[in-house]
């Protein structure tokens, strides 16, 4: 079990930077596969972009290619995603997510954290 805590959401113009971080506790971070994810009001959630247990591997939503880079530190329990050019599009709630085999594909997550709003004005 992992309990996933997001923090860095705000409201920010477009053309802007914002990065988001997941801090993990319980079981051992590097054991899980972590994602982030993007629900906009009246849509589903969708994928946004994952990396491996060590950071060799990501991948990415083509929404967000080229703007948007995840990354981990195992010593710290945490991932982040770092959010450039930002678009009024992008607006959105932001959920961490963890699972365990890459293998599982872009949504095998079991763990769930309870999201962070960013908003993107124009």
């Amino acid at each position: 079990q992992v309990q996933l805590v997001e923090s860095g959401g705000g409201l920010v113009q477009a053309g802007g930077s914002l990065r988001l971080s997941c801090v993990a506790s319980g079981r051992t971070f590097s054991s899980y596969v972590m994602g982030w994810f993007r629900q906009a009001p009246g849509k589903e959630r969708e994928f946004v972009a994952r990396i491996s247990h060590v950071g060799t591997n990501t991948n990415y939503a083509d929404s967000i290619k080229g703007r948007f880079t995840i990354s981990r530190d195992n010593a710290k329990n945490t991932a982040y995603l770092q959010m450039n050019s930002l678009k009024p599009e992008d607006t959105a709630v932001y959920y961490c997510a963890a699972g365990m085999y890459w293998q599982r594909g872009p949504y095998g997550f079991d763990y769930w954290g309870q999201g962070t709003q960013v908003t993107v004005s124009t």
